[in-house]
């Protein structure tokens, strides 16, 4: 079978400490290996205010996952996302090539950014002398 590049964005709850968050997320990559897949890319987005309630929580935990996988993996790892109870919500689309190429100029786009940001030169503070603060304060 022909293998598709996939996105899988997962929704935990908030509550859960940071190391049952990243054994949960290894478990995830691990049912995507195992079943043949290959994972791309992960990005943890981190805890994030919900617009609205899910299952009582106010805050989730986001994380994404890029990977190539055969057809039949996605049902797979959607019912292993039902049957854990820590996951509030998940969504997995198939990405086109136009997608593919969108995530990648928007990737280039934040290094870009974040070079532009490196190269700008703090200026650093002058401190009044204590005349000057005299007449500010007589001013007023």
């Amino acid at each position: 079978m022909k293998s598709r590049v996939y996105e899988s964005v997962v929704l935990f709850n908030a509550a859960l400490d940071d190391d049952t968050i990243k054994n949960l997320i290894t478990r995830i990559k691990e049912t995507i290996t195992v079943n043949g897949g290959e994972i791309l890319e992960t990005e943890d987005w981190g805890r994030k205010r919900l617009a609205y309630q899910v299952k009582r929580s106010k805050i989730g935990y986001y994380v994404i996952h890029r990977f190539n996988a055969p057809p039949d993996l996605i049902p797979k790892l959607e019912r292993y996302y039902q049957l854990d109870e820590n996951i509030l919500r998940y969504l997995t689309i198939a990405l086109t090539k136009d997608a593919l190429e969108q995530i990648e100029i928007d990737k280039s786009q934040q290094s870009k950014l974040a070079e532009e940001v490196e190269e700008i030169i703090p200026v650093p503070l002058v401190e009044a002398d204590e005349d000057e603060e005299e007449n500010i304060v007589k001013e007023e």
